[in-house]
């Protein structure tokens, strides 16, 4: 497993393509039944390969003129991990399709949500290569 090739795997336009800006609109139009009630916009992004763990990152940007309050988004990691329109078992299947034969994908966690600034918060992705 080279972690430089599997790095330049996942560009910006590859990680769009598996996590659609949309897909935060519709989750909160499915949570709310309107989604202009979300506080955040959410977006896949590339965390790096440590060893035999690779991370993907769903990045929480707060909104303009919301809050994005560490009480809205610290429980997110459960309901992220089971949520259809998140969806992260797709997401785990398209990184395991892009990987190729470099590596495959055995299992997959959400850590904890992470404040990296006020207005953005992360939930890490952590996938186990094998």
């Amino acid at each position: 497993m080279n972690a430089s090739t599997i790095d330049a795997l996942f560009t910006i336009e590859t990680l769009q393509r598996m996590f659609p800006k949309e897909r935060s609109d519709e989750f909160f139009d499915a949570l709310f039944g309107d989604a202009s009630e979300g506080s955040y916009d959410i977006e896949l992004a590339y965390g790096g390969v440590r060893g035999k763990e690779l991370i993907m990152e769903l990045k929480l940007h707060e909104r303009p003129g919301c809050c994005l309050a560490c009480n809205l988004t610290q429980g997110l990691p459960q309901v992220f991990s089971r949520h259809p329109i998140i969806n992260v078992n797709g997401v785990v299947a398209d990184v395991d399709t892009l990987l190729g034969d470099e590596a495959s994908c055995k299992e997959w966690s959400l850590g904890y949500t992470e404040q990296r600034q006020k207005e953005l918060h992360v939930i890490p992705v952590k996938i186990i290569l094998e």
